[in-house]
């Protein structure tokens, strides 16, 4: 019995090199669309002053911003398209990672939000823990924070509900993450 192969190749091998010569597929590309569009919607859907600082060209920017101002499915469906369009020329990663960045589902963002609740209890804990935040962060208000602290801890020993605690933490978030709160103006 004779064989016909000309060349040196496994059969398997020559399967293997003929998949990577051919494009992707039509049912690859629409969902690569797919996911480029769901991402343009979760990005659409962050507050306006996340949208702001989102280094997109300008009319990405705007349309993820007239994404916010529509209320018809029909309307939003095909808004979606056009987001998704225009996101085919750009790479999506970064906008992946800020995305994950400002829903705090990243670890960087989980690290942060664990290192806000250890600097809130250190503080509540004791003094010395204030001066170690101060020589730390000097740019905080010392008399301010100080205030912030002795308000929390009066009010946990009142049982009151947790406002001053809520503002404690959003006091060292906005201390240790400024960029996060200040929109950047044109």
């Amino acid at each position: 019995m004779r064989t016909l192969r000309t060349s040196a190749t496994k059969p398997h091998d020559q399967d293997a090199l003929a998949e990577r010569e051919l494009p992707p597929s039509k049912s690859q590309l629409k969902r690569e669309m797919q996911a480029l569009q769901d991402l343009g919607e979760s990005l659409a859907a962050l507050p306006p002053h996340r949208i702001d600082v989102l280094d997109v060209r300008d009319d990405l920017r705007q349309a993820l911003r007239e994404m916010q101002r529509i209320h018809s499915h029909e309307g939003r469906r095909r808004h979606a398209q056009y987001i998704g369009k225009l996101m085919r020329k750009i790479d999506p990663a970064p906008l992946r990672q800020a995305l994950l960045d400002a829903t705090g589902d990243s670890r960087e963002a989980v690290a942060r939000m664990h290192l806000l609740e250890d600097w809130r209890a250190r503080l509540l804990s004791g003094d010395d823990a204030l001066s170690a935040f101060l020589s730390q962060y000097p740019h905080a208000d010392a008399q301010d924070l100080r205030q912030l602290v002795r308000a929390t801890r009066a009010e946990k020993d009142a049982g009151k509900p947790p406002r001053q605690y809520r503002a404690l933490f959003q006091r060292l978030k906005a201390l240790l993450e400024p960029q996060d709160h200040e929109p950047d103006s044109p």
